[in-house]
């Protein structure tokens, strides 16, 4: 028998997250059907009341009403978008998730559909991921639940996946695929869909530049500006201790307490940064940018991106620039 695939439907919902998802899991059916390797899946979108799903942007999309919670299913998933906060103050919709989630295999968010799976309690006491953007906003608001921002997808528990923004749900259905019917279906339809299986790197290097919270304290201030201006400059403990006239000590402290992390982790993170921004705009060399932005030689620039990025400033070229 094919496994039953529900993606949930509401106002505002992010297409992609939908759309993505259902395509992954369709193809693999058509897949695993002509091959004969074994069942495939039936795949639905349903909503409350059953009309038909407004997307974010404009897109309509036919949806089913939403089955009995105790009815058998697979997988459930929960995609995110702008309609997710009327959509987690749906008592209607939040009961059926919390009804329907013990009887499913497993349970999908995509996106900020992580709250819809936090407010109906499936990521107590986890850690989950969701779009970088509003990672903190799901940390403020469920203290309960420890957000990474920074993986494509994380399985939370159990029976609780969590995915990053958007087209991570592709690359978290393509995975749910390989575990269900094997890597060569998975690549098949990740070739198909132009995807990697495995794409590199965590979703920190699709994010923002970071920005670096301001000091309160004046002396700290000039030594954040002093850094932000010059990335490549020799910001030693004792340097900057001295620019903020005090004693490495009491400003290692002092700077940590006001900015939230010691002040060597904010030299390297401005150095990756500007680093950043160099890989996207010149031809320079790793050699010339390493230099440039302090960090001494290619391969120390290249351990600081892997570390905070999870990608070689070779493919970050590659892909932004």
């Amino acid at each position: 028998m094919s496994r039953t695939v529900l993606i949930l439907g509401f106002e505002g919902v992010q297409a992609l997250d939908v759309v993505g998802p259902f395509e992954v899991f369709t193809g693999a059916s058509m897949y695993v059907t002509a091959q004969g390797v074994g069942d495939g899946y039936t795949v639905r979108v349903v909503l409350v009341g059953g009309a038909p799903v407004n997307t974010g942007t404009g897109l309509s999309l036919v949806a089913d009403p939403l089955p009995d919670p105790h009815d058998p299913v697979d997988t459930v998933v929960l995609p995110g978008g702008f309609g997710t906060d009327a959509a987690r103050r749906d008592p209607a919709l939040i009961d059926w998730i919390t009804a329907a989630a013990p009887g499913a295999r497993r349970v999908v968010s995509v996106c900020t559909g992580a709250v819809l799976a936090a407010q109906a309690g499936l990521l107590d006491g986890c850690v989950a991921t969701t779009h970088w953007a509003f990672a903190p906003q799901l940390a403020g608001e469920f203290p309960s639940v420890t957000v990474d921002p920074d993986p494509i997808f994380v399985r939370s528990s159990d029976k609780v996946w969590t995915a990053a923004g958007v087209t991570a749900g592709i690359d978290l259905a393509l995975s749910l695929v390989e575990d269900d019917h094997g890597t060569e279906a998975a690549q098949t339809i990740a070739r198909y869909l132009v995807m990697y299986l495995r794409r590199p790197g965590g979703q920190t290097q699709f994010a923002a530049p970071v920005w670096m919270p301001r000091a309160r304290r004046t002396p700290i201030r000039d030594v954040q500006e002093a850094i932000e201006a010059e990335p490549g400059g020799a910001h030693s403990i004792a340097e900057l201790a001295r620019r903020a006239a005090m004693s490495p000590r009491h400003f290692t402290r002092v700077f940590t307490e006001e900015v939230g992390e010691a002040p060597g982790a904010y030299v390297e993170r401005v150095r990756t940064e500007a680093a950043r921004r160099q890989l996207e705009e010149s031809d320079d060399t790793m050699t010339v940018i390493a230099a440039r932005c302090g960090f001494g030689s290619a391969e120390t620039l290249r351990r600081s991106f892997v570390r905070r990025l999870g990608i070689s400033p070779d493919q970050y070229r590659r892909t932004f620039a």
